[in-house]
């Protein structure tokens, strides 16, 4: 027991010295940790007293920079300010200069004004005491000399004025009428259609008299049966063995007219029968009609044609204007609008439809009020054609303004067509009174002293008198009668004026 309990007191003694030297140890670490601490802390407090004293001196330093940098920038400005100060005062006193100069020019301007009014005046009591005299001397007021003087100012101007359009038209007609009469010779060569002389009536042959009365019928029913049916006028007259059939519309009149002529053929004449003839003439008709139309739009090589459209304008076949066929008026104003839009360089695809087409309205225009190129146009523009088309339409006859050069060529075309000799018939009278108005407007013209309207009322010639008249006033006589002209008379195609000028010297040898 003793040993163990030694053994313990052996143990924990050995266990304590362990401690205290460890202790011991650790004790010594601790203050070599503590002194390697205070001498780090050292060091660390001189570093930043270190780096302290170098930013306040960089500091400084930039501080100072910053400082020189402004006194300069500041120096600078002061400069400028300066210089800026003393250009004002140079500036003000060179305004200074120049107001007490235009003082001193306005004073003189005003003593200038005051003697230019004095001389004014001296001037006026000059010109009236001149003026007097000048009275005097020539008899004549101011007024009156006044108009003199204008009168031969007008006169030399007028003369001037004379030569001058003279030279302008000479030089523009050089090029311009041969060049315009190139395109319409050419238009007109290679367009030649057949003209078809119709009128408003046509005339049946009968075999006999006899026949008269069996149209006629018991109490007149066939004569009714057939102006019923047809809505044409028989004419069964004195006339021998001939019934005259009148009406407004030519297809009405066509269909009486093979009707009736089927009728004498057959030799059944009664109501019953005229009925079935005229339903199967009228339906051959139709039938005519429509190929009319599609064979003038082959002959004008136009395409796409509405067909509706195409049979009012084969109804055209039957109308006539003047004596002229106006289906083959049409193709041949198709054709020359086509010639001149081709000798002018541009396409002449719409000229040739809207040629075509111009006529249309005549072929309705007993149905449906209004002008023709206007009903016309309308039922073009209804059937979907261009607007184009229907201006040219419109403006063929100064409806409306033309718009496109299309229109003015189709406008072209109709003049030429219905103007070329042979192409219409005129009443006698009307074209009697045509020329009286040409002459007598041609002469009411002072130094006219006759006038003479020859080639069918397509030219004018107008003698003047060479005393009265000379060659310049003679060019400007000639505008303003053909102005006259264009204003007050109405006329197909156009009229040439000729005024002709020749001075005779005669003396007698004896």
């Amino acid at each position: 027991m003793l040993v163990v309990a030694v053994a313990i007191v052996i143990a924990a003694v050995s266990v304590a010295s362990v401690a205290v030297v460890r202790k011991v140890r650790l004790d010594s670490k601790v203050q070599s940790a503590k002194e390697d601490a205070t001498n780090l802390l050292d060091n660390a407090q001189k570093d930043a007293e270190n780096k302290k004293r170098e930013i306040l001196i960089e500091a400084k330093d930039q501080a100072y920079a910053i400082r020189s940098e402004a006194e300069k920038e500041l120096r600078q400005r002061r400069q400028e300010i300066s210089k800026l100060e003393r250009r004002i005062i140079e500036k003000e006193e060179e305004i200074d200069r120049k107001l007490s100069s235009l003082g001193q020019r306005e004073k003189d301007l005003s003593r200038s004004k005051d003697k230019l009014k004095t001389q004014e005046q001296e001037l006026n009591n000059a010109l009236q005491d001149q003026k007097v005299k000048l009275e005097k001397i020539a008899s004549l007021s101011a007024d009156q000399a006044k108009e003199i003087l204008l009168k031969q100012v007008e006169e030399e101007a007028r003369h001037d004025v004379a030569v001058l359009m003279r030279n302008i038209e000479s030089e523009a007609k050089e090029e311009a009428d041969t060049k315009a009469r190139n395109v319409i010779s050419l238009a007109i060569q290679r367009c030649a259609a057949d003209q078809v002389a119709e009128t408003t009536v046509s005339v049946v042959s009968l075999p006999s008299d006899d026949m008269k009365g069996r149209l006629i019928g018991r109490e007149g029913r066939n004569i009714r049966a057939l102006e019923n049916l047809t809505g044409i006028n028989l004419i069964i007259d004195d006339t021998p063995e001939a019934v005259i059939l009148s009406g407004f519309d030519p297809v009405r009149r066509e269909i009486a007219r093979l009707t009736l002529e089927r009728l004498i053929a057959d030799g059944r004449i009664q109501p019953a029968r005229i009925e079935e003839t005229y339903l199967k003439t009228k339906k051959e008709v139709e039938a005519e009609i429509r190929k009319a139309g599609e064979q003038a739009a082959i002959d004008a090589n136009v395409r796409g044609i509405h067909p509706e459209l195409l049979r009012v304008l084969g109804r055209l076949k039957y109308r006539t204007s003047y004596g002229q066929n106006v289906l083959q008026h049409s193709i041949e104003v198709s054709a020359l609008a086509n010639v001149m839009a081709s000798e002018l360089g541009i396409d002449g695809t719409i000229c040739k439809r809207a040629g075509l087409l111009h006529d249309l309205g005549k072929a309705i225009d007993h149905e449906v009020e209004g002008p023709h190129a206007e009903i016309g146009a309308d039922l073009a523009k209804r059937f979907k054609e261009s607007p184009v088309i229907c201006n040219a339409i419109a403006a063929h006859h100064e409806g409306v303004e033309p718009q496109t050069t299309d229109a003015v060529l189709v406008k072209a075309g109709d003049a030429l067509s219905g103007a070329r000799p042979g192409a219409r018939r005129e009443n006698l009278e009307n074209y009697i009174k045509r020329l009286e108005n040409l002459e007598r407007l041609a002469e009411a013209h002072k130094g006219v002293s006759k006038s003479y309207a020859v080639q069918a009322g397509r030219e004018i010639r107008v003698m003047v008198n060479p005393e009265d008249i000379d060659d310049a006033e003679a060019s400007l006589l000639v505008k303003e009668i053909a102005k006259e002209i264009e204003d007050e008379l109405q006329y197909p195609g156009q009229i040439k004026v000729v005024v002709i000028r020749e001075s005779r010297n005669i003396e007698y040898a004896k």
